[in-house]
């Protein structure tokens, strides 16, 4: 049998086909395989997450329903036993985050790649997926020219479309006509802010390290950072996907800001009305308020775009940044859209293609950062794996 992308969703398919029996080979038309895991895990490589399965389940809205079989049959502490059994600890972070200790994805991608090609599973780099064959087979552009397989099941790897430069480019959608396929759009990104050139030029790249962001009825605490074009970060990703959707409603949305998330407003501004009058603002914000240079810098943005003056303690507990767009999918950590559930049974088979599965990205569902991605990609890609083996079985 065959799988078609090799990231973390393709080749977790093909090591769970491989145990069921089945040979396999995994086509990527990439030169090299795992390429935006390897990038993720710059950063610690956050593989899952530490907190009670319902609320990490509920981690992923709507889409719950239909992942919720995946991810329990394959839970965190499944995923933490199997990276361990690459030679991989792990540990909880203060948040809950799960990381491998070597805070890198490459020592586990080694040790995986090492233990597939023992497995027997063979991996070919610079094989795209072109589309179906009239007959069901697949068809590939290879440097050899055009290859046409024809496997006892496949099983589609294919991700979404964000950081396309990494392979995942969304380009398979043109490939299944006649499927429901949501639009691709981008999720944990970044915002647009119209900054003054002033804080642009003095603060872009300056952290915002303890707030709290809220939007409606949601509130995030975490940490942001402020860009040349807006702002992004951990606590900004968590709210990614309501901030989207009001932008694209009404074409801003207002973020408010919790400078100071541990001390009340009431205490805030008992602090400010004692400072000497002869005090400058910026020196309050600093010193009385306790606010970092960019914190003081976003409240003065906002006076200066019209905010009231009178209760600057209310202002630096609940400062409005106005959205006015995402960043574009290809600045975006993950993407929301793709194949519809509709288009794939309760085992991932695609209904009008039997024989073919689909698994990881592709499949429209979206999570914020903290675990969720990676583990609803191993979940469906095992799944989808176990299901394409007992079907060439079969």
């Amino acid at each position: 049998m065959l799988v078609v992308g090799a990231g973390p969703a393709g080749l977790m398919a093909a090591e769970a086909a491989t145990q069921a029996g089945a040979a396999v080979t995994v086509l990527d038309h990439t030169p090299s395989p795992a390429r935006k895991l390897l990038i993720a895990g710059r950063g610690g490589l956050n593989l899952t997450h530490s907190e009670p399965l319902d609320r990490f389940l509920d981690r992923y809205g709507s889409a719950r329903a239909r992942l919720e079989p995946f991810v329990r049959a394959f839970p965190p502490e499944a995923l933490v036993a199997w990276c361990e059994g690459l030679g991989q600890a792990t540990f909880v972070g203060s948040s809950g985050r799960v990381f491998p200790k070597a805070m890198k994805a490459s020592p586990l991608l080694r040790a995986w790649l090492a233990r597939l090609t023992a497995m027997g599973v063979a991996l070919r780099g610079r094989h795209r997926w072109t589309g179906f064959t009239a007959d069901g087979g697949l068809r590939f552009a290879t440097p050899e020219g055009e290859r046409v397989e024809q496997p006892a099941a496949t099983v589609l790897a294919l991700g979404g479309a964000s950081w396309p430069r990494l392979g995942s480019d969304g380009a398979w959608a043109s490939l299944l006509p006649g499927y429901v396929i949501a639009p691709f759009r981008p999720s944990n990104m970044g915002f647009a802010v119209a900054w003054s050139d002033h804080l642009r030029a003095r603060f872009a790249g300056a952290p915002l390290k303890r707030i709290a962001l809220s939007l409606g009825g949601a509130m995030m605490r975490g940490e942001a950072m402020l860009t040349e074009q807006g702002i992004e970060g951990g606590a900004v990703y968590a709210l990614s996907a309501p901030l989207r959707d009001a932008i694209a409603a009404r074409g801003h949305a207002t973020l408010l800001v919790d400078l100071r998330p541990d001390v009340a407003a009431a205490d805030l501004a008992a602090r400010l009305a004692a400072a000497p009058r002869t005090m400058s603002l910026p020196n309050r914000l600093r010193r009385i308020a306790g606010l970092t240079p960019a914190g003081a810098a976003l409240v003065q943005e906002a006076l200066h775009a019209g905010a009231a003056r009178s209760d600057i303690a209310a202002l630096v507990k609940a400062l409005p940044l106005r959205l006015t767009a995402a960043f574009p999918i290809a600045r975006a950590i993950s993407s929301a859209g793709g194949l519809a559930w509709e288009e794939v049974d309760d085992g991932l088979m695609l209904a009008k293609h039997p024989g073919v599965f689909a698994c990881g990205e592709m499949l429209d569902w979206e999570a914020p950062t903290g675990g969720y991605l990676l583990q609803a990609c191993f979940a469906t890609g095992r799944a989808a794996g176990e299901a394409a083996a007992r079907y060439a079985g079969a």
